[in-house]
C-alpha cells in the first residue's frame, strides 16, 4: 500500500523462534511495536523460517529483533525503507562457537521514487506562470494591444488589464471585507498584501485539508515537531485577521461608526462563524446525521469566531477614530505604549495559560504534562493526551463533542480524543491574533513609510525568533516549551508569528512597495476567504472537486486530484472578483 514497503524476515537460527518490533523515527520516546513473530529454521530440511511484514516508509523505522523466550536482544537496525520496496532481512550464526548472529538488510526490488509527481507538478505550475508573464508582457506591446482590443469588447479588455487596480477602496467592515462603494483610483491605498497573505494561506490550506497527495510532509506533525505547510497554516490565519481587525476598526471610526454599532457588528459576525462551524463545517457529519450525542463543539472556524470577539473588543476598547502622531516620550513606540492596558490583558492571558498547562493536578496523570499519551513516554501515560488541555475539554465538552481523530492517534496509537481547536489553546490564538493586530498597528501608524513599516516587521520577527529560541533551546522535544500545534503552545505561537512577520515583510515589499507582484492569484480567495473556506470544506467529496481514482495507492493520482479541486477554488474566486461578489460576515 502507499507509504509502506514489504519486509521478508528469514530466520536461519534454531528455535525458540524470533519477535520482530518496529519503532518509528517519529514516535518520541515510545514503546517498541510487535510486527511478527519468525519461526525457527527447520534443521532437518534446511528450510530457514520466514514471516512477511509490511513497514512503514514515511519515516526512519527502528527494527529490533530478540528471542521468543527470554526477550534477549539480538540485532537492533535503524532503516529508512522506500515506499513499495521490497527487502529481506536475513538473521543467522556467524560463528557456532561464540554464537555471533548477523542481521543483513537486503534490497530484492528498489523503491519508486514517490516525489517525483510533486516536481512534474511544479513545473506544470511554472510553465502555466511563465505562460501568464509573456502574455502579460505582450500586452505592452502597442500592436499587440491593439488587435486584442480589436477581437475583444474594449470595455471588458480594459478591465481584464487593469484587474490588479480593480480591488475595492473602503475598509468600513469589520473583516476588512470590500463594500459596495463606488470604485476609483484611491482603491490603490488598499493593502493588497494583507489579501495576498491571507490568500496565500488559505489556498495552502485547501490543498492540505484535501489530502496534500497523501505525502506525509502535507500532513500535521502528531506531536511536537519542527514547524512546515500544515503546522503554519491556522496560525498565519489567525495572524493576519488580527492584522485586519486593527485597520478595520480603525476605518469604521473614521468612517463615523459608533464603538455601540461596532460592537454589534463585531458579535453579529463571532455568532455567525461559530454557527457556521458547528452546523456546516463539522467532521462529525462522517458519523451520520448531525445530533446532539456526536456533535463537535470546538473548531476552526469556532476559534477564528472566539478569537476575533476577544481581540476586536480589545482593540475597539482602546483604539482612537484619529490614529494621529502619539505625543508621549517615546514616538517611537506609538504604536505600543499607548497600549498598554491591552498588553497587560494580553500578559494576564498568558499566564493563565501557563499555570493551567504545567499547574493544573489531572487525575492519574503528572502535574504539568504536555506529551502525547498512548505509547509515547515509554507508555507510563497512556491516557494522558494532552495532559490539562485534553482534561479541561473533556471535563468541560465531554468525549464526545470533541474531535475523535487527532493526529496522535496513529503514530502514538492514542486512544483518548483530543481536539487540537480546544478551549486552553484558544488563549494562544488570541495571542497570536494580538500579534497580527500590532502587524496591523504598524502599518496604520506608518502609513506610507515603508522603511519604518519593514523595519518594524523585522524587529518583530527577530524578538518573536528570540523567545522561540529560548523556549525551545532549538530542539524539537528538549526545551521549556516545545512547539506544538495541537497545544497551541507558547513557543509554538512564537515561531509561527516569527514567520508571519517575515512572509509579511515579503509580500509587503513586493505587493505594496515595490508593486512587482499584484499578488494574483492569491489575492482573489484572499479577498473571499471565508466562502472559499466553507465552500472548500462542503463541497469536498463533490465532483469537480473529487472522483473515483484509478489507483488509489498512487500519490501521483491524490496530487492531480487535490491540486485540481484547489486550483478550480482559485479559479472560482478569480472569477467573484471579477464580477464584484465578495461574502462577508
Amino acid at each position: 500500500r502507499m507509504d509502506q514497503a514489504l519486509l521478508l524476515v528469514r530466520n536461519e537460527l534454531p528455535a525458540p523462534g524470533l519477535n520482530l518490533a518496529a519503532r518509528s523515527g517519529s514516535c518520541h520516546q515510545c514503546l517498541y511495536q510487535f510486527l511478527a513473530f519468525v519461526p525457527p529454521s527447520n534443521e532437518s530440511l534446511r528450510k530457514p523460517g520466514t514471516a512477511s511484514v509490511m513497514v512503514d516508509t514515511q519515516h526512519p523505522l527502528t527494527l529490533l529483533l530478540n528471542s521468543s523466550v527470554g526477550d534477549k536482544d539480538l540485532c537492533k537496525i535503524q532503516y529508512h525503507f522506500g515506499e513499495f520496496g521490497n527487502y529481506s532481512l536475513v538473521v543467522k550464526t556467524l560463528s557456532t562457537s561464540t554464537q555471533t548472529v548477523s542481521c543483513d538488510l537486503i534490497i530484492n526490488e528498489g523503491p519508486i521514487n514517490s516525489y517525483l509527481p510533486i516536481l512534474f507538478a511544479f513545473l506544470v505550475y511554472m510553465g502555466v506562470l511563465a505562460i501568464l508573464i509573456a502574455g502579460r508582457l505582450l500586452m505592452k506591446i502597442d500592436p499587440v494591444r491593439n488587435w486584442i482590443y480589436k477581437k475583444l469588447n474594449p470595455r471588458a479588455t480594459d478591465r481584464m488589464i487593469n484587474s490588479e487596480l480593480g480591488s475595492p477602496n473602503t475598509t468600513d467592515s469589520i473583516n476588512c471585507d470590500p463594500t459596495p462603494h463606488p470604485w476609483s483610483t484611491a482603491s490603490r491605498r488598499r493593502l493588497h498584501s494583507l489579501d495576498t497573505f491571507r490568500g496565500l494561506s488559505l489556498v495552502i490550506m485547501v490543498f492540505v485539508n484535501y489530502g496534500g497527495g497523501k505525502y506525509w510532509f502535507f500532513k500535521h506533525e502528531s506531536w511536537n515537531g519542527k514547524l512546515h505547510f500544515p503546522s503554519a497554516l491556522f496560525s498565519r490565519f489567525v495572524f493576519i485577521m488580527g492584522t485586519s481587525i486593527a485597520l478595520a476598526l480603525g476605518s469604521m471610526l473614521r468612517w463615523g461608526s459608533s464603538k455601540w454599532k461596532v460592537l454589534r457588528k463585531i458579535l453579529w459576525r463571532t455568532f455567525v462563524l461559530i454557527l457556521l462551524g458547528i452546523i456546516v463545517v463539522n467532521p462529525n457529519y462522517c458519523l451520520g446525521p448531525l445530533s446532539w450525542d456526536n456533535l463537535r463543539i470546538p473548531g476552526v472556524l469556532q476559534r477564528l469566531g472566539f478569537t476575533y470577539l476577544v481581540v476586536a473588543a480589545l482593540e475597539l476598547l482602546f483604539t482612537r477614530a484619529d490614529s494621529g502622531t502619539w505625543e508621549g516620550r517615546f514616538p517611537a513606540l506609538q504604536d505600543i505604549l499607548p497600549y498598554w492596558p491591552q498588553w497587560i490583558f494580553i500578559l494576564v492571558l498568558e499566564a493563565i495559560w501557563l499555570c493551567l498547562t504545567f499547574l493544573l493536578p489531572v487525575p492519574d496523570c503528572p502535574r504539568g504534562y504536555i506529551g502525547p499519551g498512548g505509547i509515547g513516554d515509554f507508555g507510563k501515560y497512556p491516557n494522558c493526551t494532552g495532559g490539562a488541555a485534553g482534561y479541561i475539554d473533556r471535563l468541560l465538552l465531554g468525549e464526545k463533542h470533541m474531535y475523535q481523530h487527532p493526529s496522535s492517534g496513529v503514530t502514538y496509537q492514542t486512544t483518548m480524543p483530543y481536539d487540537p481547536e480546544g478551549i486552553l489553546g484558544t488563549i494562544n490564538s488570541i495571542v497570536m491574533a494580538f500579534l497580527g493586530l500590532q502587524a496591523g498597528k504598524i502599518t496604520s501608524f506608518y502609513k506610507d513609510q515603508h522603511k519604518q513599516i519593514m523595519s518594524r516587521f523585522v524587529i518583530w520577527g527577530i524578538v518573536m525568533g528570540i523567545i522561540s529560541a529560548i523556549l525551545t533551546k532549538c530542539s524539537k522535544e528538549e526545551g521549556f516549551i516545545p512547539i506544538n500545534k495541537n497545544l497551541w503552545s507558547i513557543s509554538y505561537v512564537t515561531t509561527t508569528s516569527c514567520f508571519a512577520f517575515i512572509l509579511l515583510l515579503l509580500i509587503y515589499y513586493l505587493v505594496d512597495v515595490k508593486k512587482w507582484w499584484s499578488g494574483a492569484p492569491f489575492l482573489y480567495p484572499g479577498m473571499n476567504s471565508i466562502l472559499v473556506y466553507i465552500g472548500h470544506q462542503v463541497f469536498a467529496n463533490y465532483f469537480p472537486f473529487k472522483w473515483k481514482m484509478q489507483d488509489s495507492q498512487s500519490h501521483a493520482e491524490h496530487l492531480i486530484q487535490n491540486l485540481t479541486a484547489t486550483t478550480l477554488w482559485v479559479v472560482i474566486s478569480y472569477i467573484l472578483y471579477r464580477r464584484r461578489i465578495f461574502w462577508k460576515i
